[in-house]
């Protein structure tokens, strides 16, 4: 049977050889000089060799034997190896190091992630891979397990049987068009009067369901899932469409965006994990983070 090593015992070993003497490694190991003693008689039966030439006297220092010589390197090494695990496990568990993998809606990807991810990582060596998509996407990346969790809406239509949903953020639906278009200078809109115009839909477009706007969404002929693409045929004057304000493109010079009232619809985005999955260290305290980040 191969000896199993304690690497107590392999450090107690290695300071004496380096120390040349137990008096000191006893110091070092913050021991007794009798318990440095057992640790390296125990280690030398485990190995069935000796590692230290018998002393003649207490003031000689001490020395390797020639097995002791050739086993001190490898000492070393197995006490670095150890080493460098602990730390990677104790770094992973504080978050600080490894690989994280989340999926998000693009408009919490792009709005709120930013910030978040600044101060949650901070000078840790965490890797980050961020992939957004719409809701549904979202969803199919957490159940095959492509990410650690994701950040999107949940739909009637959905199966929450399996997945664990915390809502974080909400915002209500308008209407996204041009500056210069008839329907800006409302203050909020029904949603009959966006009838007469081209309506563009989009991922968050199925929010209309169920409401008394959903007839808008059988007459829409154009669908566009790439919100830089949807924002360039809204510039272009191509037509409308709605969004959740927090997909409104901050910043954007020339489209507005209206609040429908009628019916008024909000959204709510959160996290959503696997019932059945422990999230890594990591994406646990991400979760976290942004739970204890969240305004109402």
């Amino acid at each position: 049977m191969l000896p199993e090593f304690k690497v107590t015992q392999l450090r107690h070993f290695v300071w004496v050889a380096e120390l040349k003497g137990f008096h000191l490694a006893a110091e070092k190991a913050h021991r007794t000089q009798p318990a440095i003693s057992l640790s390296i008689r125990d280690l030398e039966s485990k190995l069935g060799e000796a590692l230290f030439e018998k002393r003649n006297s207490r003031t000689a220092k001490t020395e390797l034997t020639p097995f002791g010589r050739q086993f001190l390197p490898r000492a070393k090494e197995l006490i670095a190896h150890h080493d460098r695990i602990a730390e990677d496990m104790a770094l992973l568990a504080e978050h600080k190091t490894g690989h994280l993998r989340l999926a998000s809606v693009p408009s919490i990807a792009s709005r709120f992630l930013p910030g978040l991810l600044l101060d949650f990582i901070g000078d840790s060596e965490l890797h980050v891979s961020v992939f957004d998509d719409n809701s549904r996407a979202v969803l199919k990346m957490v159940e095959n397990q492509q990410v650690d969790f994701g950040i999107a809406s949940l739909f009637d239509d959905q199966d929450q049987s399996e997945k664990c949903y915390t809502p974080v953020w909400k915002d209500k639906l308008g209407v996204v068009c041009l500056k210069e278009h008839p329907l800006a200078a409302s203050q909020a809109l029904h949603w009959r009067e966006l009838k007469p115009y081209r309506l563009i839909r989009n991922g968050t477009s199925s929010l209309l369901k169920g409401s008394a706007a959903e007839s808008l969404l059988a007459h829409s002929q154009y669908y566009i899932s790439n919100m830089i693409s949807l924002i360039a045929m809204l510039e272009a004057g191509f037509g409308i469409t709605t969004l959740p304000w927090y997909a409104f493109p901050q910043g954007n010079t020339r489209l507005t965006f209206i609040p429908l009232h009628t019916p008024e619809i909000t959204r709510h985005v959160g996290i959503i994990q696997l019932n059945n999955k422990s999230l890594t260290p990591p994406a646990q305290a991400l979760v976290d983070f942004i739970l204890a980040s969240r305004t109402d």
